[in-house]
């Protein structure tokens, strides 16, 4: 479990998913004051933002604030570009090279932005919901990333270059399966109809449904099913 440092502050990455918000309730029952971040990237589905403004409210960050960061302009994502959303593969293809959903240096742009936060509010550790699926195919999700990052971090900033302020990134699920990270949420009280990962959602009867069948709700679907617990948010389709 990570301490906190010589402040108590933490800024924490929110995207609206069940990792960012079980990362978050880590951050809360370390003792952080969270300050909840997320992005208006130019991803398709606005119902990212509107989750994360849930999960940050009901695990008691003292604010949340959402950035504009225009990644659509670039292009290049499933996520962001008239790409294809990849649908019904195996979890053995899913962890194999990087996928369609990849946003090019996405986690470099948050955490520089979460950086800069943090030296505002005089915070000295960020928190981000990567785990062992995410850095099998993301670059941007990889230990030697989240390291590279720290030191960028001790000699980008004026804290940590003029002041010697030592800038720590948290990634408390990035040992841990989908099973075990539903598991840790239930412990810390995370409510998980409150979250969205659904690459690919759709609209019915004024309610969000998951596709079912990306990615995201592959494994999310995987990860209760180990845990032996029933995911509470509603789908369109369920194929896993």
């Amino acid at each position: 479990m990570p301490r906190p440092t010589d402040s108590a502050r933490a800024v924490c990455l929110v995207s609206g998913g069940m990792d960012s918000a079980v990362a978050l309730a880590e951050a809360r029952t370390a003792g952080f004051d969270c300050f909840a971040l997320s992005f208006r990237y130019g991803q398709r589905h606005a119902v990212e933002l509107e989750a994360a403004a849930r999960v940050a409210s009901a695990l008691g960050a003292s604010e949340h604030r959402v950035v504009t960061v225009d990644l659509s302009a670039l292009g290049g994502s499933a996520l962001t570009d008239a790409i294809d959303v990849p649908k019904d593969r195996d979890e053995r293809s899913i962890g194999v090279g990087v996928p369609a959903t990849y946003v090019p240096a996405r986690n470099t742009v948050f955490l520089a932005v979460a950086l800069g936060w943090a030296e505002i509010v005089e915070a000295r550790d960020l928190f981000l919901g990567v785990n062992a699926l995410d850095y099998s195919g993301y670059p941007d999700c990889r230990p030697e990333f989240l390291a590279a990052f720290e030191e960028l971090a001790r000699v980008a900033t004026a804290a940590g270059a003029e002041r010697g302020a030592r800038f720590r990134v948290h990634a408390p699920l990035l040992k841990l399966s989908k099973a075990q990270i539903v598991a840790r949420g239930f412990e810390l009280g995370v409510d998980f109809a409150l979250t969205h990962s659904c690459y690919d959602p759709s609209a019915r009867g004024g309610a969000v449904l998951a596709c079912g069948r990306c990615d995201a709700c592959v494994l999310r679907l995987k990860g209760f099913r180990e845990a032996g617990k029933r995911d509470p948010i509603a789908y369109a389709e369920v194929t896993a």
